[in-house]
């Protein structure tokens, strides 16, 4: 008997503590079940109706929506679509960010100027910015005026079904880059200097010391960066609104746009849901891919 009462006290510390607990976490929880569980639950329910705006008018459809996406011509190239921008994106806004990093880790006037300056389209609106690089981008705009210049022949860059995916993309990997480098610079500083001092006396180089030293170091800063700028892109949607709409032809419609006019323009809610369904998967499946990783290098250290 006397072991069940003194392991009493213990027993009720430790409800005390789960009670104590669950009354910290239950403001976060709150929020997080109406902003974010309630609406993923909403939207994949609203995902199998036909979708309106009041609620008399939503009829039970099955995998009709699903089945629709299957089967449109459009819906297929908007994948392509999303698929060529997020690679065209994602690997420039890994490789240029690392190596400026890598240089702007080391000691030099003007280092933290540029990391400052790097770091500005981060934090810049992406409608402002979207405003004027179709400025720059127009047929008489200033970059056709420099490519006049040189002898070059003017290029109708938002009105070609070439030119106008690679506009939209240049703009992101711009926007992305001062975020990515910041990223890289706090993953190289934690890097201990001693292994670069052992690698010298070792006769390593340059290169050496990069690809045996630098890049095992930022391992799981390169699956943080790339994992948040494929997220980034897969969710772009004011660069096309405010730059192309999509065209010409369909040819820069991306997902998110897609899912947008067919919810407000076209107000085909259910369909709609069914499509944003789709890339919340792919941003599921992103997400799972980060922490597996992320366990796996855990595991190893």
């Amino acid at each position: 008997m006397a072991p069940k009462s003194s392991q009493t006290p213990h027993r009720h510390l430790l409800d005390n503590d789960a009670t104590a607990a669950w009354i910290f976490l239950a403001p976060a929880l709150i929020l997080l079940g109406v902003f974010v569980i309630w609406p993923i639950a909403y939207l994949f329910y609203l995902s199998f109706t036909t979708g309106s705006f009041t609620q008399a008018g939503i009829r039970w459809a099955g995998f009709r929506n699903y089945w629709r996406l299957l089967l449109s011509p459009d819906f297929w190239q908007v994948l392509f679509n999303t698929l060529y921008f997020t690679v065209a994106t994602v690997i420039p806004s890994l490789v240029i960010p690392l190596a400026l990093a890598v240089l702007l880790n080391r000691s030099f006037a003007l280092r933290g100027f540029l990391r400052a300056a790097y770091f500005i389209p981060s934090i810049t609106s992406l409608v402002a910015v979207g405003l004027g690089w179709r400025w720059l981008f127009q047929s008489e705009g200033p970059v056709n005026a420099f490519l006049n210049s040189l002898g070059i022949t003017p290029v109708p860059w938002l009105s070609s079904t070439i030119w106008a995916m690679p506009v939209l993309i240049l703009l992101s990997i711009w926007k992305q880059l001062g975020f990515n480098l910041v990223v890289f610079l706090a993953g190289l500083q934690a890097i201990p200097l001693q292994r670069y001092e052992a690698a010298e006396l070792d006769g390593a180089g340059p290169w050496q010391q990069f690809w045996y030293i630098t890049l095992p170091g930022l391992r799981p800063t390169l699956v943080f960066a790339t994992v948040t700028t494929a997220i980034f892109t897969l969710r772009s949607f004011e660069q096309v609104y405010v730059i192309t709409g999509g065209g010409p032809l369909n040819s820069t419609n991306l997902l998110v746009y897609y899912i947008y006019e067919e919810a407000f323009t076209l107000f085909d809610f259910g369909y709609a849901a069914a499509a944003a369904t789709v890339l919340l998967a792919v941003t599921l499946v992103l997400v799972y891919l980060q922490l597996r990783v992320w366990g796996e290098e855990g595991a190893r250290e």
